[in-house]
């Protein structure tokens, strides 16, 4: 699998990313470990977790598995601080908080550093330089290599990367963003693209087959065994499959007959090559889903497949967004 650097660093990962949301909730050990043995043959490396996957059961399903699979110098371990499960408080990223959330977090893993550490979303209620401190300590301790956010909007995104080229003192670049990205949610493309292209922040897009919808398996009936078939996750599914999303659905699933491929290869592909992106992070429930997915590295689109992808899923810019010279 192709490697890129993240963002202005000299890390290098995989093009795509396997992500653990339901690890150790609805993904249990054998279909976990299917799935990182098939990343790893495939070249794969960064592999995305967070503290609040399955109250920490994500990571530590990980660190279990890492231990005997896969070398852990072959896998780049990024995973997040910050979420907090307090109605009152969703997010929490004081300095405390964050770096005894590391530790715990390093505890599950079974190792003594994290590769990328993100915060997981932006806290109104911490000054964020104090944030953004924690995550200077944590690398110049060697509990992390490189740090991200996740979750930031715009202004946001350019403020923290800018605090961290300027501000006095040794300071952590910013390696990454993390935020959901797909021919569904191309919001990121008014004002967070933009930031992080212009500051050398790489893009890891999270959700990049539109929560599933963009496979084409909900075009005629929600299967059984399907997100949006479970209580828990049909909320997540639902806003993606309004009448202006299946327009995009078929569009893709007419590129993908087009090419004698597949829509998941197709929405993937997109979004993989589209500028600022590093990898987007890629679930699966089992390895058989994974390797689906794995097999779009072979894939490029046509330009003109591109373009008329751009169009039908294009998001309206108006003013003050980028390019508001029409008006």
């Amino acid at each position: 699998m192709e490697q890129r650097h993240l963002g202005r660093t000299g890390l290098r990962v995989s093009r795509i990313g396997l992500g653990t949301l339901t690890w150790g909730r609805d993904t249990g050990e054998h279909d976990a470990a299917d799935q990182i043995k098939a990343f790893w043959e495939a070249g794969g490396t960064l592999i995305d977790t967070a503290d609040v996957y399955a109250d920490g059961g994500a990571e530590y399903l990980l660190g279990q598995l890492m231990e005997g699979l896969v070398p852990r110098r072959d896998l780049v371990i990024a995973t997040k601080a910050g979420s907090v499960p307090d109605p009152e408080r969703r997010f929490d990223g004081s300095r405390g908080h964050l770096l005894a959330a590391l530790d715990a977090s390093l505890e599950r893993l079974g190792t003594d550093h994290v590769d990328l550490w993100q915060v997981h979303a932006f806290d109104p209620a911490t000054p964020l330089d104090e944030t953004l401190q924690a995550l200077d300590i944590a690398v110049s301790s060697g509990r992390a290599r490189y740090a991200g956010v996740s979750n930031f909007c715009g202004w946001q995104l350019a403020k923290a990367a800018t605090w961290q080229l300027s501000a006095p003192g040794v300071r952590t670049r910013l390696a990454s963003t993390q935020m959901e990205y797909s021919l569904l949610q191309r919001g990121v493309e008014r004002e967070v693209l933009p930031a992080a292209l212009d500051l050398g922040v790489g893009l890891l897009p999270s959700s990049p087959l539109g929560r599933g919808v963009l496979t084409g398996k909900y075009r005629h009936a929600t299967p059984a065994d399907s997100r949006g078939a479970s209580e828990a996750l049909a909320p997540f599914v639902a806003p993606y499959l309004d009448e202006a999303a299946g327009h995009i659905v078929d569009a893709v699933a007419t590129a993908a007959d087009g090419l004698a491929t597949t829509s998941l290869q197709v929405a993937l592909a997109w979004v993989r090559d589209r500028p600022g992106v590093v990898a987007p992070i890629v679930g699966a429930r089992n390895a058989k889903q994974l390797r689906a997915a794995l097999s779009v590295e072979a894939l490029t689109l046509p330009d003109e497949i591109c373009q008329a992808l751009d169009d039908v899923s294009a998001p309206v810019h108006r003013y003050p967004d980028q390019d508001w010279s029409t008006l």
